[in-house]
């Protein structure tokens, strides 16, 4: 619904996740419904058939990369445009029933990633715990709220959620790991420009053509625009054939950015676009500035440039 502020939200669930924390730091969600999700297709679509306003997904971790499925569903489908993105810290804790001491814990549920991001800090202060897979940090609180487990890693919000104690907290060996997470919707008109925002873009190089892919980076270097991540996924036609994930600096209303994605399409076998949307800015970040364009790749160079060269069709030499 081009236009209408999102009200029915759906989520990877179960309750009590990073990806619950994260669309719960947005006002519209946080005053409208949401609804777990039991996987990243789900959620999506959701969305596609109309049952919800939009999904939020996660896209990359800082530790773990890319999201695989994520990327695929979007390349996948019906189309569908990231209209946000939410980074959140990861910060895990230790949680258990009100009452329990450490030298009580003998079990620990937690995602197998949550424990890989919480190696050290088990080792140096539970040794002896044995470590058991959950399919989620949202699964492992509510696992050690039933008493099935001691305790449980998991996200903040999943230890309030089942009225748990944190024993110990920000307890991940990677302190600054973040999670880039995606508000998708059905395609509509891009949010307006800002001055610091993203495109993300899925590109299919023509196999049959040497450098195809150096003919994409050079569409977007001459023209000053900033690639900020590159990722490759197996199309699942053949060995060898990829798509190749794009997210760019500059906002689909930007002249260079709009020349750019022209180019694109001349080289490519087909481009997907995904979404022009804000970049995420972190608290006490707003004295900053996004970096602006190269000398002579401006939108006002450009039309200065277009005017330049209409006048000269016109037999104008000035």
């Amino acid at each position: 619904m081009p236009g209408t502020p999102p009200t029915r939200f759906v989520y990877l669930g179960p309750e009590g996740t990073f990806a619950e924390q994260a669309l719960r730091s947005l006002p519209a969600a946080e005053r409208g419904t949401r609804t777990p999700a039991r996987s990243v297709g789900e959620a999506l679509d959701s969305v596609r058939a109309g049952d919800a306003d939009a999904a939020l997904v996660p896209l990359e971790n800082s530790i773990g990369g890319a999201v695989g499925v994520t990327l695929d569903e979007m390349a996948e489908g019906e189309p569908l445009v990231i209209t946000r993105e939410v980074v959140l810290s990861v910060e895990f804790v230790l949680a258990a029933r009100p009452g329990t001491s450490l030298t009580e814990i003998h079990t620990v549920a937690a995602h197998p990633q949550a424990s890989t991001q919480c190696r050290g800090w088990l080792r140096d202060h539970l040794p002896d715990a044995v470590v058991v897979d959950v399919l989620s940090n949202g699964a492992a609180a509510a696992g050690a709220g039933t008493g099935e487990y001691d305790a449980a890693i998991c996200a903040p919000i999943g230890a309030s959620g089942h009225r748990l104690t944190t024993l110990a907290d920000k307890i991940a060996d990677h302190p600054d790991a973040v999670t880039r997470f995606a508000l998708v919707s059905r395609p509509g008109p891009p949010p307006p420009p800002t001055g610091d925002d993203l495109t993300s873009l899925a590109v299919y190089i023509a196999h049959d053509r040497v450098g195809a892919l150096l003919s994409v980076l050079m569409e977007l270097a001459v023209r000053g625009v900033n690639l900020t991540r590159i990722e490759s996924r197996p199309t699942g036609e053949a060995l060898g054939r990829y798509v190749f994930f794009l997210d760019c600096t500059g906002h689909v209303a930007d002249v260079r950015l709009g020349e750019a994605l022209q180019g694109l399409r001349r080289v490519c076998a087909d481009v997907r676009f995904l979404g022009s949307y804000p970049r995420h800015r972190w608290a006490g970040t707003a004295g900053q500035r996004p970096v602006p364009a190269p000398a002579g790749l401006s939108d006002v160079d450009y039309a200065d440039a277009a005017a330049w060269l209409t006048r000269l069709r016109t037999g104008e030499l000035t």
